[in-house]
């Protein structure tokens, strides 16, 4: 969104802004943004939408999302995607 401002704290700007609008966090598109070498990695994994349930489980479980058994693709992505 224009006239948004991450503040002075966030590293790559456009970069922030564009995980924001893809609806990740605040909190892990400044991490993201923030990274040593962000702008080179990234960009390999297939899209979650593109995956299986049990591939997008498997993520949930390797990042640690609790209550995953009873989610849902939908829900498992939307939570790997605000975590």
């Amino acid at each position: 969104m224009p006239g948004r401002n991450p503040g002075p704290q966030i590293k790559d700007k456009d970069q922030y802004e564009a995980l924001r609008d893809k609806g990740y966090s605040k909190e892990k598109s400044a991490r993201i943004s923030n990274s040593k070498g962000a702008e080179h990695r990234g960009g390999k994994a297939k899209a979650y939408d593109d995956q299986t349930k049990e591939q997008v489980y498997a993520e949930a479980k390797k990042v640690g999302i609790k209550g995953r058994s009873k989610m849902t693709k939908k829900e498992l992505v939307h939570a790997l995607r605000t975590n």
